[in-house]
């Protein structure tokens, strides 16, 4: 009798500790953070799109999106253990890969969970600036992005296939979207580079601003000298006419692919689980950016410089896609 009530005792005080644990353990739940880029792009607001579906559908997933200068600062953040994903062109994955360019500092590890979608470079200017094609940016005010971005790694690479020395043949800015917009606006800039989805909410912004007529220049024959230099990561490409109030004609431009990466230290099933619910929640991330529609089972054999994590590929192999 005394040992079948010890039994019970303890069996009871093992129930209390056990119930007393879950609250703790649900508050345990694993933190990350996604890296995305200025507040006028689409990295930031699809990034806070895919934080606030994996947080609501990954079962001790809690996570938030960060607002950073892009791509290189991304791949930087996740190099340092500061973050664990992170949005970036492929350019600047290359380079961050081989520890070249604005990572001469140290490679960076990481590993592709997901192909997004291409990034779109737009050379913006507006009438009255004297500015009608690429070869007239020269001597002009121009921003060719925020440090750190991935728009700062194409611009360069841009004005180098035209010959021109950003140091010497223009008066270089260096501004996000958003502030490259007000910038134009109050004439201190005469043009901006930038690089991201179509529409970018602070172009959609400028163009639709009373006397302000937006120009996006051509500049699509600079991906053949591009590519020759640093491989084929540029491809040439069309910016439909009606993308922005006033734009009544198709603009020649350059794409980059996006690609989501995390550390190489995360493990299988916390990929997995990512790119499962990223693909199955789609619906979500497109009410958020129209730019989501992209994200396709079948642009993920479009050409990553990074190898795929194993807990992505795991899910794409399910799917019929081998990215071995």
């Amino acid at each position: 009798m005394t040992t079948s009530i010890a039994r019970a005792a303890s069996a009871m005080a093992l129930a209390c500790v056990a119930a007393l644990s879950w609250p703790a353990l649900a508050q345990q739940a694993q933190r990350i953070s996604i890296t995305t880029g200025g507040t006028g792009g689409v990295y930031y607001p699809l990034g806070g799109g895919m934080a606030n579906v994996l947080s609501k559908h990954v079962p001790g997933l809690q996570v938030t999106a960060e607002v950073t200068g892009g791509s290189v600062d991304n791949l930087k953040l996740i190099g340092s253990g500061k973050a664990e994903v992170g949005f970036t062109m492929v350019d600047a994955a290359l380079d961050a890969a081989h520890g070249v360019d604005k990572f001469k500092g140290g490679k960076v590890a990481t590993k592709t969970l997901m192909v997004l979608y291409p990034n779109r470079m737009q050379v913006v200017t507006v009438e009255g600036t004297g500015i009608n094609s690429m070869a007239d940016l020269k001597g002009k005010r121009v921003s060719t992005g925020s440090p750190g971005s991935g728009v700062e790694v194409v611009a360069l690479r841009m004005l180098e296939a035209m010959g021109l020395d950003p140091k010497k043949d223009i008066k270089q800015e260096r501004l996000g979207a958003s502030e490259s917009v007000n910038a134009i606006k109050d004439r201190k800039i005469d043009a901006f580079f930038w690089i991201g989805g179509v529409p970018t909410a602070a172009l959609t912004d400028l163009a639709a601003t009373p006397g302000v007529k937006m120009k996006l220049l051509d500049h699509a024959e600079l991906a053949d000298a591009m590519n020759k230099k640093y491989g084929p990561l540029y491809i040439k490409a069309t910016i439909p006419p009606g993308s922005y109030a006033g734009q009544d004609k198709p603009v020649a431009i350059i794409d980059v692919w996006n690609i989501l990466v995390a550390t190489d230290k995360m493990s299988d099933k916390m990929a997995y689980d990512i790119v499962k619910t990223l693909f199955e929640k789609k619906a979500e991330l497109v009410a958020v950016h129209k730019e989501a529609e992209n994200i396709d089972l079948k642009n993920q054999t479009v050409q990553t410089p990074v190898p795929f994590h194993p807990g992505a590929a795991k899910y794409l192999a399910e799917h019929g896609i081998n990215v071995h």
